[in-house]
């Protein structure tokens, strides 16, 4: 199908945050009546061809490009000109991100489907066997270099872009960023993989090149985390916080640059580190 595909932006009624009456206590013991805002978390279903797939808990905001981004991190579509329409609706219990795929696409799902229904902290919840849990990786391209400038530039521009995380301290976020540091996409969800798998949907909408820059994400970098950016094509991953060891494995089996531990004075260069240049020493 070569017509663009159809992305309605739909009826969901739910708000990212919502308030909440409590009570600031001082350290002199004084109680303040306050209204806080907490972020809202609430399941989303993903159904393909009018079949529900998998259901996760999820921040109800860019529910279009999550399905998008699901659908390729998963393997359920290789591209995104085999979605044909998506659409969000608010329905009984939470919210229903309808897809419609290939039929070639949606048979090789009905091969292999599965109940998924996921938590907050986890990324491969339903999946049926061990041979299943840890995917083939496919290696990433040549990429680009990036300067460790770029990079710090990236992490400082962060927090200001975290719309959602500003207010409620609790998100996660996922941005893009260009060769010289400017973020150019970020998503935030409750759930870190929702975050990543938005991102990766929003720059597949965007025809977004993954050569052309790196990803930062505020959450841990699990295997998963690892996964779905190897998937995307994304080639240079950084972490505010440390991966796991199963997450350092597979990117080095993939070929993905990943920096952990990314702080404003240093980061840690943890796998394939030649995409990275250290801007003082090239400079010097």
């Amino acid at each position: 199908m070569n017509a663009e595909t159809r992305r309605a932006r739909s009826v969901v009624s739910a708000a990212p945050t919502a308030p909440v009456a409590a009570e600031r206590i001082g350290r002199d013991g004084t109680r303040t009546p306050i209204s806080e805002a907490v972020a809202e978390e609430v399941p989303v279903a993903l159904v393909f061809n009018g079949v529900s797939h998998a259901v996760m808990m999820a921040t109800p905001t860019d529910l279009e490009d999550f399905g998008l981004g699901f659908a390729l991190t998963e393997g359920i579509i290789a591209r995104r000109e085999e979605l044909y329409d998506v659409e969000s609706e608010s329905v009984s219990g939470g919210i229903e991100v309808r897809l419609s795929i290939s039929q070639e696409r949606f048979a090789g799902l009905r091969e292999r489907r599965r109940s998924l229904t996921g938590r907050t902290g986890c990324g491969i919840c339903g999946v049926d066997s061990l041979q299943h849990a840890i995917k083939p990786v496919t290696p990433v391209g040549s990429g680009k270099r990036f300067t460790t400038d770029a990079l710090h530039r990236a992490l400082a521009e962060l927090p200001a872009q975290q719309e959602i995380n500003r207010v409620t301290h609790s998100v996660h976020a996922a941005a893009w960023s260009d060769e010289a540091g400017r973020i150019q996409l970020i998503r935030e969800d409750v759930g870190r993989h929702n975050a990543l798998d938005k991102l990766i949907g929003a720059m597949a909408w965007q025809r977004a090149d993954p050569n052309d820059g790196f990803a930062v994400i505020t959450s841990r970098c699990s295997v998963e985390m690892v996964q779905k950016a190897v998937a995307a094509g994304i080639s240079v991953l950084t972490a505010i916080s440390a991966p796991t060891a199963l997450a350092q494995r597979i990117a080095t089996e993939s070929g993905l640059t990943l920096v952990a531990l990314a702080r404003a004075d240093s980061l840690l260069l943890l796998t394939h580190p030649q995409r990275i240049l250290s801007t003082l020493r090239e400079g010097a």
